[in-house]
């Protein structure tokens, strides 16, 4: 793929309070193996494929979380009016920023455990993966192994298919197409199994090919989105609704099968016995509609334990 020149230019955006960059963040990338969205403790960088135009896009937070303010710099192309407008959407997708929150505030005010949880990790946005096709190939990927090598498959699969910049380490999350008609082996010699290097390479030729319109699953109800997911090959019921949560944004999911978040409410609540599918959802119809929020925040809850992000620091000065 031929090499862009450096062009950087910069610009504002200012999200709905409170936000903290550092929190979104570590959502969204979830372990520092993560090669797709990098973060040095003050800048986030993401190469961004919009309109058939390759950017850099780096973002840093200048204001505290009650007043923020982001300065963006996107390097790759001239920041005419209509990549200022394709960045700024991606970012408000990614990074959640006018995502506003005060009723989820709300409700953990008069609830002390979920007060509690909120306030730890005050300013956190739900992010959400750029495209559905990213979201479903995170899916695929992370299922039935750890998420830390989950995302060393992506980020292998993003350095070897995806588009970069000159002079930039960073690479693109690839599109469909440049997926599409790939043998299996190529993807096997990056460790995927051959059963998700055939889900993937088969929801890519799908979508190449105009018989699935992911982002289209938005006009559709919950029941229905998971019944049309669910007729991809190697797609279950977790992978769909990671990808209702991951990708269409809908912070009312939680995903029920995902073990690892299972896990984490069963610690939250000190629960003694482990939830199955209909006991997660029983147990959170009392936080309704916020259950997808709250698997964020008790997935940084996590990061936090293991020494990756420090809760109520990380504040810009």
């Amino acid at each position: 793929m031929r090499a862009l020149r450096l062009r950087p230019a910069t610009f504002s955006l200012e999200p709905s309070p409170p936000f903290r960059l550092d929190l979104t963040v570590w959502t969204l990338r979830r372990r520092p193996d993560n090669q797709v969205d990098d973060w040095d403790g003050e800048t986030y960088r993401r190469v961004l494929t919009l309109n058939r135009k390759v950017v850099e896009v780096a973002v840093a937070q200048t204001g505290l979380p009650d007043a923020p303010r982001l300065e963006v710099m996107v390097t790759g192309s001239r920041l005419v009016p209509g990549v200022k407008s394709a960045v700024t959407a991606a970012l408000d997708r990614l990074l959640g920023l006018k995502t506003n929150l005060s009723g989820f505030y709300r409700l953990a005010a008069a609830d002390r455990r979920l007060r509690l949880l909120a306030e730890r990790f005050r300013g956190l946005k739900p992010p959400r993966f750029p495209t559905m096709f990213e979201a479903l190939a995170n899916g695929i990927a992370c299922q039935q192994v750890t998420l830390t090598l989950g995302i060393r498959l992506l980020s292998r699969l993003a350095e070897t298919h995806g588009a970069a910049i000159e002079g930039n380490h960073l690479h693109a999350f690839p599109q469909p197409s440049d997926l599409a008609g790939l043998e299996p082996e190529r993807l096997k010699r990056l460790k995927f199994s051959r059963q998700k290097a055939r889900a993937l390479l088969e929801l890519s030729d799908a979508v190449v090919e105009g018989e699935m319109n992911l982002e289209g699953l938005a006009l559709l109800d919950d029941e229905a989105a998971v019944a049309r997911l669910l007729q991809l090959w190697g797609v279950g019921r977790w992978t769909a609704e990671y990808a209702l949560l991951r990708g269409l944004g809908r912070l009312h999911v939680f995903p029920g099968d995902d073990v690892g978040a299972r896990n984490n409410l069963q610690r939250w609540l000190r629960l003694k016995k482990p939830l199955d599918y209909e006991g997660v959802h029983r147990t959170l119809i009392q936080w309704k509609p916020y259950a997808g929020l709250i698997y964020f925040h008790l997935l940084l809850d996590r990061l936090a334990e293991a020494g990756m992000i420090t809760p109520r620091q990380g504040h810009p000065s």
